[in-house]
């Protein structure tokens, strides 16, 4: 009986492990949860992004986000990079995903490029005024294997 309860107790506490790492997995689906408005600067209308609360709970916080590196400025840069939750096809420069689904990622190490789907982590920053920036910038990050 008590090694049932002990294999039970760990089937439980093993299922909440992946349901945490789960959670971890997906921030590209909280980050979705954004509106915009129109504003205005110098140059003409801008959509101004417009964060959720939980979203805006997320900031400061470690997050690990998954994608694909997206070259920008005609390069690579291995220290600062964009990251896409979707392939290159599909991606807000390329394709059909939106604004919500890309970020920069400013790493404490350079990394080399590849196409393959990578994971990083780092602390959330938000931005909502400068036109120049991503909306998402993850700062302090670094690639997880």
């Amino acid at each position: 009986m008590r090694l049932k309860l002990s294999l039970l107790t760990l089937f439980i506490i093993a299922v909440c492990g992946i349901s945490q790492a789960q959670q971890k997995e997906s921030v590209w689906k909280e980050l979705s949860e954004v509106k915009y408005e129109i504003g205005e600067d110098e140059y003409g209308e801008l959509y101004l992004p417009v964060f959720s609360d939980k979203v805006k709970q997320m900031e400061g916080k470690e997050v690990f986000a998954d994608g694909y590196i997206i070259p920008f400025e005609g390069m690579f840069k291995p220290e600062h990079i964009i990251l896409s939750s979707l392939p290159l096809a599909e991606c807000f420069f390329c394709g059909s995903g939106g604004p919500e689904t890309v970020m920069e990622v400013m790493l404490t190490d350079p990394i080399e490029y590849t196409s393959k789907r990578v994971r990083v982590k780092g602390k959330l920053k938000l931005n909502a005024k400068d036109p120049e920036k991503l909306m998402y910038i993850l700062t302090d990050a670094e690639l997880v294997l």
